[in-house]
């Protein structure tokens, strides 16, 4: 059992360093001129953001790290949630420098970036069910109040893994979708960590909770850098370490369709896309002014900072929704 203080120091550990970096680091990255490019497809007003410094990611990650190593250090749900989400962020941070560096407008090639966020996935599958003691499983969302009991699924093992790796490379990528405005990634990965401090310590996995309440502390450090008008991005270094650090506390907690819920906002970004590209290809027209969808309500008139308050209220709206559910499943 983990007490309030350990969640309270992993927290705050993370906070500070990240608040202490940024000074350090913002300066650097904008003195080696790693700075952001901007789609000259998307709204107009986001061409001032040219030049601002991006790998900012760097920054939290650094703050999770050394939380996660002074408190919870000896947890192995931790050190691997941990271990994935600084592999999803070396992938990341090895494609921005491919971008920021190397000049290289697409970074690495699609199938590089993805066979590497395949062998991690794949890898967090093998270690999920040998950390549960044996088959792993996944509780339904809402089942007790629908069949008046728990459900649980126990998919046979290859079927798990397919599963796991589809899920895990699609939540980081859909991570890596929502971030297209100042302090939105950060702010919806807020809500959707603090769903996984009370789901890790009711399965009775406090190293998750630990990682959460790292991954919060983390994300609201460089919120204070990252609000509009952002001094840096976090780049994919950082939302596709996001997106892999709440896959594993999913997969480690059985919450991964709970996941569905509590990270409503990325899965309404990710559909977006999905729908713009299925209804262009076949009927040859768009149902968005632009996606992912962020950009849509920019373009029918929202200012930048109202979508993203609109959608930080939503994603805890869902983080709400999706712990309820776990509970009940």
């Amino acid at each position: 059992m983990i007490s309030d203080t350990q969640i309270s120091l992993s927290f705050t550990v993370a906070l500070v360093v990240t608040l202490a970096l940024g000074p350090l680091i913002i300066p650097l990255l904008r003195r080696l001129k790693f700075g952001q490019s901007i789609r000259d497809d998307g709204p107009a007003r986001h061409l001032i953001k040219a030049g601002t410094p991006t790998m900012g990611g760097l920054m939290f990650l650094a703050g999770i790290a050394l939380a996660v190593l002074l408190v919870a250090r000896q947890d192995r749900d931790a050190l691997v949630v941990l271990g994935i989400t600084m592999g999803f962020g070396l992938v990341g941070f090895l494609d921005d420098f491919v971008k920021v560096v190397l000049k290289r407008s697409l970074g690495l090639r699609a199938r590089e970036k993805l066979l590497g966020q395949i062998l991690l996935a794949a890898l967090l599958g093998a270690l999920a069910p040998a950390l549960a003691g044996g088959a792993a499983v996944m509780s339904v969302p809402f089942a007790a109040l629908v069949a008046g009991q728990s459900v649980l699924l126990a998919p046979q093992y290859w079927l798990y893994m397919l599963f796991i790796i589809v899920f895990t490379v699609g939540v980081a990528n859909s991570v890596n979708l929502t971030d297209g405005l100042d302090g939105l990634a950060s702010g919806v990965t807020i809500a959707a960590a603090a769903a996984f401090i009370p789901i890790g310590i009711l399965v009775g996995r406090p190293g998750i909770s630990l990682v959460m309440a790292a991954l919060m502390g983390g994300c609201l450090g460089f919120l204070f850098f990252n609000r509009y008008p952002a001094r840096v991005f976090m780049g994919d270094t950082g939302s596709l370490a996001l997106g892999g650090a709440l896959a594993a506390a999913a997969v480690l907690s059985g919450a991964e369709l709970a996941l569905f819920l509590i990270g409503g906002v990325f899965v309404l970004e990710t559909l977006s896309v999905i729908l713009q590209v299925f209804f262009f290809q076949v009927f040859g027209r768009r149902i968005f002014r632009m996606s992912p969808l962020h950009h849509h309500f920019e373009l029918s008139g929202w200012s930048e900072i109202k979508v993203v308050v609109v959608l930080w209220l939503a994603a805890v709206g869902f983080a709400v929704l999706g712990v309820i559910g776990f509970v009940t499943g």
